[in-house]
C-alpha cells in the first residue's frame, strides 16, 4: 500500500499581547492554543482571534515554531 502525505499539521498558537507586553502582575503565563491547519492552502503564518484568559479579552494568536 502506498503511504500518503499528511496534509494537516499540528500548530501551536500563542497570544501576541502577552508576549509583547511581557508578564503582567496579575498574569501567571502566556495563553496557547493547539490546532491543526492544512499545509496546502493556508498561509505560512496562521493568525486567529482567540480569547486570552490572562489578558481577559480577545487577542490575536499567532503560530509559533515547535
Amino acid at each position: 500500500m502506498a503511504k500518503r502525505k499528511d496534509a494537516r499539521g499540528t500548530v501551536i498558537l500563542e497570544c501576541n499581547g502577552c508576549v509583547r507586553n511581557g508578564f503582567k502582575k496579575a498574569s501567571t503565563g502566556i495563553s496557547r492554543y493547539i490546532t491543526q491547519k492544512n499545509r496546502h492552502n493556508t498561509p505560512s503564518q496562521l493568525e486567529l482571534r482567540k480569547f486570552c484568559p490572562y489578558c481577559y479579552k480577545h487577542m490575536i494568536h499567532r503560530e509559533i515554531k515547535k
